[in-house]
């Protein structure tokens, strides 16, 4: 970290501080250094260290005493009373505070009984220091990685004035001398006490004899703390440059393009250029098995997490569809019975248990899921950033190995790969085991909601199966009864199958649209019978090269698949354009005997392929006009000119053919509404059938 670091700066704050060191040199305990003897003026010497170094072990105890009770009156007073600020703010603002304060308590306890043995009180603080000094590191580094953001928020509020009055007068309320600093002068207060640690173990340690038994163990102590605040400028560092790639911005191609510039182009020129060499083997790639371990399994913990919204997602739908569809409220004409308990249990489960599962399933299931991945796709985002600074790291590492020295920016981005690799081989394990922790929680807590619905449905369901008929039945005996009941539902089905099929004509191929004879002679005629197919339904063209086709058009089969050899679509020529269409919605066209004819007559050179017509059903233009027939299949209106039926509809005709004469279309009525339909459509109804059906004829 450079000199501006607020660690650095806090050490300088540090010196400020009142020493009761420096006040004992003008004390008149001190004992008189003129003595003749050289062994009486060693043992004043001894005695002014012994002294120094007492009070330099009082001012650590009296100090960290003071500095735990500004750290406690900013955790309850202060932060207490903030309440006209956010809590998001708070957290920021006191950040890990309350981790800091339980560590530096227990520091503090451990510190005060070393005062009950004097002789060896030096040599117990070196330890003490020795102890604690990974749960300092801990604490101490989230606090001073999120002081930064902290100081954003502190000059935010200074730019609102009655807010900042408000904080001014709380804090000076409890901490009077805070004076203007204010909420600064609060913050600031852990990163001074943490760089003034490694001070004080220094001052001990210049006032110890270096033959007593206490000084290697104040020397490591000393040396510790230093480490301790290397490793947090490190890791704060390291947090910083986090940050800048962790952001997952979604921005536009054009914001995309507008961001180019010639410092980019170039640096992304480089990393593929560097990329394109390793990949061809002219250059060693660097390999990383930790990394690499640990980021496959990060994609796998990522893949779950998405899998399970996206399964979330689909099964909130079905959920939803559930519970749109209410059968218990249309009017089945049955009257009493089993159907009325049933219609009661399926309402009350509608309108309480399930809009209750649902509920909670969102709030349980739902949205932790989507926060699980909303905070995987930081780190996501930091390790496809850690490949590009790689790359850029490799580069320079070559430069270094040839000229031995790099610039200035080359070196930053070499400290920058190693700033991101260190912080994700450090914390990828603990967010690899939490995602999983997290997600496990999630599927418990799916699970839990339903064994809760099961149970609720059952026991809301108790009281009505008791009033079913059947409810006295045992279980082999009702399963009986089912069976018998399926069996004469299925001979019951099948009789009405045959009885439809004596109702309804063979089956033929969709009519052929009007004016459309002509277009079918020329494909006929160009490709012949066998390449000739119908469209089965409307389509619509997705792309540029597809076509937008009405049911019942002719066209005849180019290629059966694309250019990238995809056979579900087919390139077609309907007579006057060529596109694709999906091969799905087309079916082989049975041509006439007299099409065929017609080809024969203006081809008679050619063999001629006799196609035996399908029989179709008796034409429509026989029936006298106001007649009632059966729609046999069902049709779609194209145009206003047009109306749609339902297979097994009843139509009244009132015409026989269209304003032209011709009888392929028919104008009819159906539900009160007049258009044209296909002839072809239309049959007769035969004479009543079984079943008690009631058909017009």
């Amino acid at each position: 970290m450079t000199a501006r670091s607020p660690l650095t700066a806090g050490a300088r704050d540090a010196h400020a501080d009142t020493e009761p060191a420096d006040m004992a040199e003008h004390g008149t305990d001190e004992p008189s250094s003129r003595t003749g003897s050289p062994d009486g003026e060693g043992q004043v010497l001894e005695d002014r260290s012994l002294l120094h170094q007492r009070l330099a072990v009082r001012e650590l105890i009296d100090t960290e005493v003071s500095y735990l009770h500004m750290l406690q009156l900013c955790a309850s007073d202060i932060r207490s009373r903030l309440q006209q600020l956010p809590q998001g703010d708070l957290d920021v603002l006191f950040s890990n505070i309350d981790d800091v304060i339980e560590v530096n308590n227990r520091f503090l306890h451990d510190l005060q009984e070393t005062e009950s043995r004097e002789e060896e009180q030096v040599h117990l603080i070196g330890n003490l220091f020795l102890k604690f000094q990974e749960e300092l590191e801990r604490v101490y580094k989230v606090y001073c990685a999120s002081y930064d953001q902290a100081l954003l928020l502190v000059e935010a509020y200074r730019k609102e004035p009655e807010l900042q009055r408000e904080i001014q007068g709380i804090i000076e309320t409890v901490v009077p001398q805070a004076g203007p600093s204010g909420l600064s002068f609060l913050l600031v207060i852990p990163l001074q006490r943490i760089t003034k640690y490694p001070l004080l173990l220094q001052k001990i340690l210049e006032n110890t004899v270096p033959d007593a038994s206490a000084y290697p163990v104040l020397q490591r102590a000393a040396s510790a703390l230093q480490d301790v605040n290397t490793n947090i400028n490190e890791y704060k560092r390291r947090k910083e440059v986090a940050s800048k790639y962790t952001k997952v911005e979604q921005l536009t191609l054009r914001e995309r393009l507008a961001r180019l510039n010639t410092h980019t182009l170039s640096k992304k020129t480089t990393r593929l250029s560097q990329l394109l060499k390793q990949e061809a083997g002219l250059v060693p790639k660097t390999e990383d098995k930790e990394f690499d371990d640990l980021e496959e399994r990060f994609h796998w913990v990522s893949l779950c997490v998405t899998e399970m919204k996206n399964n979330m997602a689909v099964y909130l739908d079905n959920l939803e569809a559930f519970l749109r569809f209410r059968p218990q409220e249309y009017d089945l004409d049955i009257p009493g019975g089993p159907v009325v308990q049933y219609c009661s249990l399926m309402r009350e489960l509608q309108l309480q248990a399930f809009p209750q599962f649902k509920q909670r399933l969102e709030g349980l299931v739902w949205q932790p899921l989507c926060s699980l991945a909303k905070a995987l796709a930081g780190p996501q985002n930091l390790i496809k950033k850690r490949l590009d600074k790689l790359l850029d790291f490799e580069r320079v590492e070559e430069k270094l190995l040839e000229a031995g020295s790099v610039t200035y920016e080359e070196q930053e981005a070499r400290h920058t790969y190693q700033a991101l690799n260190s912080l994700l081989v450090a914390e990828l394990p603990q967010l690899n085991q939490l995602a999983m922790h997290w997600l496990g929680q999630i599927l418990c807590t799916f699970v839990g909601l339903q064994r809760d619905l099961a149970k609720h449905v059952l026991q809301r369901a108790e009281g009505s199966l008791a009033q079913l008929p059947h409810s006295h039945l045992s279980e082999p005996a009702f399963r009986k009864l089912v069976e018998d009941t399926l069996g004469q539902t299925g001979h019951q089905l099948r009789s009405f199958q045959k009885n439809l099929d004596k109702v309804l004509p063979p089956l033929t191929t969709q009519p052929l649209l009007p004016g459309a004879e002509r277009q079918v002679q020329a494909l006929l005629s160009r490709y012949g019978p066998e390449k000739l197919y119908q469209v089965t339904s409307n389509i619509s063209g997705a792309g540029t090269l597809d076509l937008t086709l009405p049911r019942g058009q002719i066209v005849a089969l180019l290629q059966n698949k694309d250019t990238k050899g995809n056979s579900s679509r087919w390139l077609v020529d309907t007579g006057g354009h060529r596109g694709y269409v999906p091969a799905g919605k087309l079916e082989l066209y049975r041509v006439t005997s007299s099409q065929e004819e017609v080809r024969g007559q203006e081809w008679p050179h050619k063999d001629s392929c006799h196609l035996t017509p399908e029989p179709t059903p008796a034409p429509v233009s026989s029936v006298p006009v106001v007649t009632q027939v059966v729609a046999v299949y069902p049709f779609v209106a194209r145009s206003s000119h047009e109306v749609s039926l339902q297979a097994g509809q009843l139509v009244t005709v009132l015409e026989a053919q269209d304003k032209k004469g011709n009888p392929e279309w028919s104008l009819v009525e159906v539900n009160g509404q007049r258009g044209y339909v296909p002839s072809s459509f239309l049959a007769r109804a035969p004479s009543p059938a079984p079943w008690g059906w009631s058909l017009p004829s």
